[in-house]
This record gives C-alpha cells, sequence and structure tokens, in this order.
C-alpha cells in the first residue's frame, strides 16, 4: 500500500509539474486527477500537500534563471555588490506580486469555499482558452512594444500583477493570467512567459508558506517523505517543461494551448455533471 501511494504521489508530481508552468490550469488538472488518485492521507493534509508540492516548481524556475535572478556579484577587487539590472527585475516582480499578495491573504478562505469547485474550474478554463485565441488572432502580425525587462515601466509591472490577481479564481492559471495580461499589455511572447515564472516565486512561496502555517507543523514521517517526493518529482519534470516552453514559443503562438483549455473545460463539465446527475 505504501508503494502505490508513493507512485499516487509521483503521478501528481508529474502532473504539477507540467501544468504549472503552461497556461493550462494546474488546478484543473489536479481536481480531475484527484478524482481517480486518493491519496490516502487526512483531507486537511492532502489540501495542503496540492499547494506546498509546487514549491519543487518553483525551485526549478530559481535553478533555471539563477544567472539572472542572483542580485550579486563580486568586483574585480573582490567586493561584493548588487546587480543593478538584477535590482530593477527584482523591484518589478515585487511590484507586480502586490495585487495578488493583498488578496489572496484578505479572501483565501472565502475564494476556497465559494470558488472552488469544478463548474467555475471548468467556466474559467473554457473563458480563459477563448481569450487565448481571440487575443492571439488579435496580435497577429504586430510586433511587441515590450522585449525586454529593462524595458518594462514599474507600471507596466503592476498591471500585470493585476492580471495575475485573477489567477485565484481556481481554473484560471497564474501563468494563463499573467501571460494574457502581458499579450495585451504588448509584451512579447518570451518575456511574458519569462516574467511570469519570475512571479511564481514570491507568489508560490507566499502561497505554500500560508498553507503551512494554517495546517501547523506537526507531520508524521510519512507525510514529510511524500511531501519531499512530490516537490522532487515536480522539480524534474518543471525544468523540462520551462525549457520546452521557451523554445517553442520562439516560434509557435498561444493558441494550441487555448484550444486545450476549451477541451478539458468542456470534460471538466461533462464529466462532473454526469456525476451530479448519478447522485
Amino acid at each position: 500500500m505504501a508503494l502505490l501511494e508513493v507512485l499516487k504521489v509521483i503521478f501528481l508530481g508529474i502532473v504539477e509539474g507540467i501544468t504549472e508552468w503552461l497556461p493550462i490550469s494546474s488546478t484543473g488538472h489536479m481536481i480531475l486527477v484527484d478524482e481517480f488518485i486518493h491519496l490516502n492521507v487526512p483531507d486537511d493534509f492532502k489540501e495542503m500537500f496540492m499547494v506546498v508540492i509546487q514549491l519543487g516548481a518553483i525551485l526549478a524556475v530559481v535553478v533555471y534563471y539563477f544567472d539572472k535572478l542572483w542580485p550579486f556579484e563580486k568586483s574585480d577587487a573582490g567586493k561584493l555588490g548588487v546587480k543593478r539590472k538584477t535590482l530593477e527585475l527584482w523591484i518589478k516582480v515585487i511590484i507586480a506580486c502586490i495585487p495578488a499578495g493583498i488578496l489572496g491573504v484578505l479572501l483565501d478562505d472565502w475564494i476556497d469555499e465559494h470558488f472552488f469547485n469544478p463548474v467555475v474550474v471548468a467556466v474559467a478554463l473554457i473563458v480563459y482558452g477563448v481569450l487565448f485565441i481571440v487575443i492571439e488572432n488579435r496580435n497577429k502580425g504586430k510586433k511587441p512594444q515590450i522585449k525586454k525587462i529593462s524595458k518594462m515601466s514599474y507600471k507596466t509591472a503592476f498591471l500585470v500583477g493585476c492580471f495575475q490577481a485573477l489567477s485565484l479564481i481556481p481554473g484560471t492559471s497564474r501563468s494563463g493570467s499573467t501571460i494574457l495580461g502581458s499579450l495585451l499589455l504588448g509584451i512579447s511572447r518570451p518575456l511574458a512567459a519569462t516574467f511570469s515564472f519570475f512571479l511564481g516565486i514570491p507568489v508560490m512561496f507566499g502561497a505554500s508558506a500560508l498553507k503551512i502555517v494554517k495546517f501547523g507543523f506537526h507531520y508524521t514521517a510519512y507525510e514529510v517523505f511524500i511531501m519531499l517526493i512530490g516537490m522532487v518529482v515536480a522539480f524534474g519534470v518543471s525544468f523540462v517543461v520551462i525549457r520546452f516552453l521557451m523554445d517553442y514559443i520562439k516560434k509557435h503562438d498561444f493558441k494550441v494551448f487555448g484550444y486545450y483549455r476549451i477541451a478539458l473545460g468542456i470534460v471538466v463539465l461533462i464529466y462532473f455533471g454526469i456525476k451530479m446527475a448519478a447522485m
């Protein structure tokens, strides 16, 4: 039985690693996966686990972009200094995280209670899928105005953060919200994806810390073990997915993810509609 539970955790880690960075909603996938793969753990721990497993995914971003994210450097004289461009990057990331950070703390429990259900997730999947297709069609042939983070103003960073706040609604996808907002603001696809990755660092660390504090620090050795397994798997898969996405959008747009979201949203509606009708 223990081996079976470990295999379930590995599968969940794979799903998290794939869906966290692609704009297809990790929540939508986790809801479906949870219908068929039930972890044999208490509900409160499972709820916390589904969030904390994201730490593995976010560590993949930190490692992948370490040179861009690490703000310190040594001068020729051996003195430790701060890289100006990196400092500006982090200021923009922090500014962009303010809207989601404030709303997340204030509305976390209320959103879980009112929005965390299959219907909301399915509708969000479909609506965002349509938006991806519409926005990409609108932008066809247009040259993006902002291609580098250094060219992004603090105001633009804050506006991207406002779009990220929409990801508090389950099914919208954090990366999906930030990428859609970035495309609307004239940001290039590669930069939209990269900035979305960077925004995930404080947001997901904060969300994980909030869940851990709410759950408490009373874990069994088994619970610690499966959390570590999930995070390690999510880390490895995320690293591969990040590289894939950055290579993919150099030659393609995001419409394929829009079509996928619509299809997944329909599947979620049909599945849970049939399940409710059968009850």
